[in-house]
């Protein structure tokens, strides 16, 4: 596991235990001093700790951009105002008063992706590879923001590409298959029965409160059904292949990389010393110790956490199926555009 990985984990469990905390101790009432010291104390992780944490570990750690300290900031703000005492919590009621506004742009982007869901079947039909990687090919050069939201745009039609066997029958011919434990068929058997599961369980907990909630709520988790099989068919067929003048590699849908073939400076057997995972541009992608390593001339992003936690990398090792296969498919690559 890479250092930046650990990092946030680091930061989920963090952030999973100060919420807890903070939702059991927080006083109903400030009618004493102690009351108000341990809603000091709940305030300062809020408001302290956890930004700090998210600074350091996702921001510093991972290289992301400062802008999305917005997004901890906004999500303690919301847990303040749902159990905060009374006269504490009217301070936060700028969240309330965000619902609507939210659940306009909400309906506008449910009205968007129903369109794009659409136009996303059309297209899909004569694609002949992954839909993120011309988004990666349009704006590799360009604003950092306009990826990210290509990626965003593109990913609804990649779920439909992969995960209806139809639509990728014109994909290009992989060159071998990355050992991924996404790929095994026990993988995405569990995690259709952990999405039934949730999704039933979502029902059964809120219909009693709302119907229309309980059905919103469950339908959108049963939706991911999709990507689970997205991710299953992607794994285990369309791991390693070559698109145009690039190498496409996905680690399941959660992170993939197109590397340019003029990018690449060398594709060498992975050697018997120990894998430095933790050294800053270093990847493993697959399973187990890497037997083949790939060494760039320049810093490729991989695109991680579904083309939203971008990372520069300069040396791939992969674990693959015939390593010795997808050393000489690259090197003839190569010396043919040489030629």
């Amino acid at each position: 596991m890479r250092v930046t990985v650990k990092y946030r984990l680091v930061f989920l469990v963090l952030m999973v235990l100060s919420f807890v905390i903070g939702v059991q101790w927080t006083p109903e009432t400030l009618a004493s001093d102690t009351d108000k010291r341990v809603l000091y104390f709940i305030s300062a992780l809020y408001f302290v700790l956890l930004p700090l944490s998210y600074w350091y570990c996702i921001i510093k750690k991972g290289a992301q951009k400062l802008w999305k300290l917005i997004v901890i900031f906004s999500l303690s703000s919301l847990v303040a105002r749902l159990s905060f005492p009374a006269e504490i919590a009217h301070y936060f009621e700028f969240i309330a008063w965000l619902r609507y506004p939210i659940i306009a742009v909400l309906l506008v982007i449910e009205l968007y992706l129903i369109v794009s869901v659409v136009r996303g079947l059309l297209k899909v039909r004569k694609l002949k590879g992954d839909p993120r990687v011309g988004a990666v090919e349009t704006y590799r050069e360009g604003d950092d923001k306009s990826l990210t939201i290509a990626l965003i745009m593109a990913s609804e039609a990649t779920n439909w590409f992969y995960s209806i066997p139809w639509f990728s029958r014109n994909h290009p011919p992989v060159i071998t298959n990355i050992n991924l434990k996404s790929a095994a068929r026990w993988h995405v058997f569990l995690l259709i029965t952990g999405c039934i599961v949730a999704s039933c369980s979502s029902y059964l907990l809120l219909v009693s409160w709302s119907e229309w909630v309980a059905i919103i709520v469950s339908s959108i988790i049963g939706y991911t059904l999709m990507s689970i099989v997205a991710n299953h068919r992607l794994s285990r067929y369309y791991s390693l292949y070559l698109m145009r003048d690039n190498l496409v590699i996905n680690n399941s849908l959660w992170g993939f990389m197109v590397v340019n073939m003029a990018d690449i400076a060398s594709v060498e057997p992975q050697g018997s010393s120990e894998l430095n995972k933790d050294e800053p541009g270093t990847i493993l992608i697959g399973c187990g110790r890497g037997n083949v390593t790939v060494t760039l001339n320049r810093p490729v992003v991989y695109h991680g956490g579904m083309g939203q936690l971008p990372e520069p990398m300069t040396v791939i090792h992969l674990s693959v199926d015939a390593p010795q296969q997808l050393i000489n498919a690259l090197n003839d690559v190569k010396l043919s555009q040489a030629a």
